[in-house]
């Protein structure tokens, strides 16, 4: 058993974040499963939207709400947009460096901001600025303990109160405790619930499926981002092309050259990602061709090659110039508007337990999200839900209830277990249910049968085992039911929810 003051899982954006305030005067442990910093954080491209002024700080929180289908908590949008100026002076106090236009921040503009707000690093490469400004900042702090290879199995639970996390190491396959004041989740997205998906390996849910097990509230799950143009091309991976070259001029096109977006939105091809995404879903579905064409060869080479230094070195990579051919994109599952709900302060209904970035739901990003406002976030509440941990007293906290510590049922494989399918085989065929039946459109009789499915197996769960690709499935199952579950609760379409069974109230 390890002891500290603070304990925070995972070291992306918010998790760093936090870690900087709460190490000025207490010990802190920040983990990580795998190596640190790899996560989501790092390969974020399109930027930070930074409110310019006073009268853009209102046009910023409008941008949000109806970028949100009107579902975003106005509280907590109000405090992104007053607070995000100076989070990210801070970033620029502790040595980053955006990318500039003569003597001021290059602003850029992404879909559904109404003016160009959007500063970034790099070209495309602004989440690895960024991790980068935070790690250095926070590495002066010699009460910081870092450790890598340590996941976060299940949250330990005495009388209804938070008291640190049981976790696996990595190397050993030995589970021992951390146990803590208080216990920060900042463990990141879902994505590989999806077949298709711009996330890293290790976006498994962790923190949202830890939390469920124990009874925190989450909300929101059915709404599920996808990002509408990632790289659809022989042998290459999903990556990510950034929103922010639509903001740059580039245009979708069918494979015969139709620019077809101002069919299905005023803005064209600077809609809300929701619509942009159901719109090369539905063009696919009339050519029967998996993917349209995103075109950029009208502007300058040279200016495309420093504007967008990450995304044209790894197209090159895979044979294909952007300068001179368009990208062949389609959808592919992004970000989690959903998560484990929290305040705005970030507690959790938990005593003891904060979240903040990706794994909470605070009420931000409603039914989808506006663009570059993730990294944002990630600054202004972690750093809220750690001043908020640091005055948290465990000793005023009464219950007359008591919960004991739990664990995760682990996964295990055995003779009884999934039909004796190996690990990964289940987690792509997870994948393929998800992304085929709960995937960009939904409609009832797929999902019922996606939840099934995955009730099936949730329900042949095996012996406990301690080996991180069997938690990681379970964690994938646990997330991919909520996620069915809440589909089906939610009998409309708005933002990133669309089902063909009840339309009424889509955007299109």
């Amino acid at each position: 058993m390890l002891q500290t003051d603070f304990l925070i899982l995972g070291s992306g954006i918010a998790g760093l974040r936090g870690a900087i305030t709460l190490a000025k005067n207490h010990r802190v442990i920040v983990i990580s499963k795998g190596k640190l910093l790899e996560g989501s954080s790092l390969y974020a491209q399109g930027g930070i939207a930074v409110p310019l002024d006073d009268d853009d700080v209102t046009i910023h929180y409008d941008d949000t709400i109806k970028a949100g289908s009107g579902l975003s908590s106005t509280e907590a949008v109000n405090i992104l947009v007053q607070e995000g100026k100076a989070v990210v002076q801070e970033l620029i106090d502790w040595g980053a460096k955006f990318d500039m236009a003569n003597t001021t921040w290059a602003f850029a503009k992404e879909a559904a901001h109404s003016q160009n707000r959007v500063i970034h690093a790099g070209g495309d490469a602004t989440g690895r600025e960024v991790m980068h400004t935070l790690f250095r900042e926070a590495s002066r702090y010699p009460n910081i303990i870092w450790q890598g290879g340590l996941f976060g199995i299940d949250l330990i639970l005495e009388d209804g109160i938070c008291k640190g996390v049981t976790v696996l190491e990595e190397s050993t396959d030995n589970i021992f405790s951390i146990r803590a004041r208080a216990v920060l989740l900042a463990t990141g997205g879902s994505g590989q619930v999806y077949a298709r998906t711009t996330n890293p390996m290790n976006a498994t849910g962790d923190g949202i499926a830890m939390a469920y097990r124990a009874a925190a509230k989450i909300e929101d799950l059915e709404f599920v981002q996808f990002h509408p143009t990632t790289l659809c091309y022989p042998s290459s991976p999903q990556f990510l092309i950034s929103e922010a070259m639509r903001g740059e001029g580039a245009i979708l096109k069918t494979i015969t050259g139709e620019h077809f977006m101002s069919r299905y939105h005023s803005a064209a091809d600077l809609a809300p990602r929701d619509i942009v995404t159901r719109a090369l879903w539905e063009e696919s579905q009339k050519t029967g061709i998996g993917y349209v064409l995103l075109d950029i060869t009208h502007r300058d080479p040279h200016y495309v090659r420093n504007r967008f230094p990450t995304i044209y070195t790894t197209c090159l990579k895979y044979g294909l110039d952007i300068t001179t051919t368009a990208i062949p994109v389609f959808p592919s599952a992004h970000y989690m508007m959903g998560g484990v709900s929290t305040d705005v302060m970030g507690a959790t209904t938990i005593p003891g337990l904060y979240a903040a970035g990706e794994v909470a739901c605070n009420g931000i990003h409603g039914a989808n999200r506006l663009a570059s406002n993730s990294l944002l976030e990630g600054l202004v509440f972690g750093k809220r839900a750690a001043q908020n941990a640091l005055s948290f007293n465990p000793d005023s906290i009464y219950h007359t209830d008591t919960i004991n510590s739990q664990t995760a049922g682990a996964l295990y494989l055995d003779k009884n277990s999934l039909s004796n399918k190996p690990t990964q085989q289940i987690q792509t065929d997870l994948q393929a249910i998800m992304w085929g039946k709960v995937g960009i459109v939904r409609e009832k009789t797929t999902l019922r049968e996606a939840a099934e499915q995955l009730d099936e197996w949730k329900n042949k769960l095996g012996i406990p085992s301690s080996n991180r690709k069997s938690l990681e499935l379970e964690n994938l199952i646990t997330v991919a039911q909520c996620i069915t579950k809440a589909a089906l609760s939610r009998k409309e379409s708005i933002g990133a929810h669309y089902r063909t069974d009840f339309p009424n109230k889509t955007q299109f």
